[in-house]
């Protein structure tokens, strides 16, 4: 298996049902209503999105943003950890190619990051009621 259809595998097993609504949801300029209702799996939301141009193996920019605007960083950042590692484009050449989504996507990598002990912010319990 490809290193590409691994990546499209392991973000289909990370797409519920009512993932798959909303990501088609934000597909709608795209994926008319009648083509939507006969998307049923999230494999066949890839294969739709390959088969018209909007996904390819070193295009992913698309779905980036659909992850973004979706608030689906995790799947986001599977993207992002893929084009870095396999694709090879370091964040310096991401914002001169086809493919940035990047400005956006930073932000994430901290948010998914899990903070050290000195990071977490620790609150006083609250007052007593006299």
């Amino acid at each position: 298996m490809s290193e590409y259809s691994s990546l499209l595998s392991d973000l289909s097993e990370n797409i519920t049902n009512e993932d798959l609504d909303q990501l088609k949801s934000a597909c709608k300029e795209d994926i008319t209503e009648d083509q939507s209702n006969t998307i049923t799996s999230s494999k066949e939301w890839f294969n739709y999105l390959e088969e018209n141009q909007k996904l390819a193996q070193d295009n992913l920019s698309y779905i980036e943003h659909i992850f973004e605007i979706s608030r689906r960083p995790d799947l986001l950042t599977r993207v992002i950890e893929y084009r870095t590692t396999v694709l090879k484009i370091s964040e310096d050449d991401e914002v001169d190619t086809k493919l940035t989504r990047i400005p956006s996507a930073k932000k994430y990598k901290d948010i998914i990051r899990q903070p050290s002990e000195d990071e977490i912010i620790k609150l006083a319990p609250p007052p007593k009621k006299v």
